[in-house]
């Protein structure tokens, strides 16, 4: 009876505020009291420097600590057999993929090398006798029908020609077929000028028979000009016989490889009797009517105007094998057009032979040559097994498998009966963090009001001591609290939070 009534305390709220401060309050005076607060217009003791706060210290703490975290992914299984059997097909095509055609077909797993350096001789045998009303009897070798005769990767054989004999430099009539050459008279033929697609220079005459009104102009050139056609007949027939020797040097420089289509043999008489087969890569000797045939013409017909034929040499050599593996594949193709209706089929060019008479005068036997072109190109590559393409690849490979699981994705939350279910299962939605700390603070504010946790100022009234039939109730020594009405209300609602209800404490005054 003697000892004054406690008072009770909320220990829950001073907890969840923390510990207070201790120590002179910025807003009061040094020489105020512990329960005085100091003027407004009192100047501070001294500056106060805060140390970093707790939420600061967590930053730092998580940032240097998450550097050492590992992330995974969360798969989700689908239990669906058409989906599965699906993406099976698919990573069983890209595996059958990479394997047969990246591997097997396309050797991804080699280095290669198409910078080929390659040299090309060429050397053609083979005579034949004409005999013609303009040349008579005529024996013809490799000097009179190869050009050029240096042996080089282009020759050209002739093989049929028109032939001007004893051309001198003079004046006379330009030929009737030059559209620029026709006249009425002298002053249609300006002197001095040259007749486009012409033969010679244009005198100032106009030659014309009396009984013709039109004429052709005079002109100074190797006269007579020519005037013949083309045979009907290729002169050169027999040159389907004549042979070809083709010899030909590779070297890969990436992989310091070199090779010949010569075969390593000390036997000289082996080119002597040897000719091309298919089935005999190794003896380059050709005979040109069977390389015409291969490239789907008539000899007889391309040797009358002339025309192209193109000669491929391949090298595709596999370096992870044995040198002997490394062997020439020929192709022939005709590269010109070759159409009976085309103004630019053929092939033709002109050229002389000069002569002195016994005065010294200068003639000359003018040459139009019709005959078969022939093109030697070497083309190839050489591979080798290196680990840089392997892993290129495979991994490539790796990542193509990731379009299995894209076209499995869209198949299964887009277009099968149960996508809604699965779309729900994979897409997980989350709320922004502001919204989630808004809602947690509007239920904190309801669940406790504000006015139970504040003690500067407006702390818990103090409760007279029990009067019998009062609201406190005594129990075991302990006086409990009259609630406030913000808390009847809350009970009456259903809502009481029973952790704060554990925190009630009584403490002595």
């Amino acid at each position: 009876p003697g000892r004054p009534p406690r008072r009770p305390t909320r220990v829950g709220a001073e907890r969840r505020r923390g510990p207070q401060r201790r120590g002179p309050s910025r807003n009061r005076h040094p020489g105020a009291g512990a329960g005085e607060r100091a003027a407004p217009w009192a100047a501070p003791h001294a500056a106060h420097v805060w140390p970093p706060g707790p939420h600061a210290q967590a930053g730092c703490k998580g940032l240097s600590q998450s550097i050492f975290d590992y992330k995974t992914e969360k798969y989700v299984i689908a239990k669906n057999k058409k989906v599965g059997l699906l993406y099976r097909l698919v990573q069983l095509s890209i595996l059958a993929y990479l394997v047969i055609w990246v591997f097997l077909v396309k050797k991804g797993y080699q280095d290669t090398d198409t910078s080929l350096q390659s040299s090309v001789i060429t050397k053609v045998k083979g005579v034949t006798f004409t005999n013609t009303s303009e040349l008579g009897e005529r024996l013809w070798d490799v000097v009179d029908y190869v050009i050029p005769p240096q042996g080089e990767n282009v020759f050209f054989v002739v093989t049929n020609l028109i032939v001007t004999p004893n051309q001198r430099q003079e004046v006379c009539a330009e030929s009737e077929s030059i559209p620029g050459a026709a006249c009425h008279m002298d002053e249609d033929c300006p002197q001095g000028e040259p007749v486009l697609t012409g033969n010679g220079v244009r005198t100032g005459r106009c030659l014309r028979a009396q009984s013709m009104p039109n004429g052709t102009c005079e002109i100074f050139a190797w006269c007579p000009v020519e005037t013949k056609s083309r045979p009907t007949k290729p002169l050169l027939s027999k040159a389907e016989d004549f042979t070809v020797y083709i010899k030909n040097f590779i070297r890969f420089p990436k992989f310091n490889f070199s090779k010949t289509n010569v075969p390593d043999t000390k036997d000289r008489a082996f080119l002597k009797f040897c000719q091309f087969d298919l089935k005999n890569p190794y003896c380059p000797i050709f005979r040109l009517g069977s390389m015409v045939s291969w490239a789907g013409s008539n000899f007889q017909e391309l040797a009358l105007q002339g025309g192209v034929i193109g000669i491929q040499i391949e090298w595709d050599c596999d370096l992870d094998k044995e040198p002997s593996e490394c062997n020439p594949r020929y192709s022939f193709n005709r590269l010109d057009t070759f159409s009976q209706s085309s103004i630019s089929s053929g092939y033709n060019f002109r050229f002389a032979k000069y002569y002195q008479d016994a005065a010294g005068v200068e003639f000359r036997t003018l040459i139009k040559a019709y005959g078969i072109r022939f093109d030697v190109m070497v083309v190839g590559k050489a591979g080798k097994f290196s680990i840089i393409p392997t892993v290129i690849n495979v991994g490539s490979g790796v990542a193509l498998m990731g379009i299995g699981s894209f076209i499995c994705d869209l198949v299964l939350i887009y277009f099968i009966k149960k996508s809604h279910f699965y779309r729900d299962k994979k897409y997980e939605k989350v709320r922004d963090l502001g919204v989630l700390d808004g809602l947690a603070e509007s239920s904190k504010q309801a669940e406790t009001p504000e006015a139970e946790f504040e003690e500067e100022g407006s702390g818990l009234p103090e409760q007279p001591e029990a009067q019998d039939g009062g609201g406190g109730q005594k129990g075991s020594g302990c006086e409990c609290p009259q609630l406030p009405k913000s808390r009847f209300d809350h009970l009456g609602n259903g809502k009481v939070n029973l952790k704060q209800l554990e925190n009630l404490q009584t403490v002595e005054a």
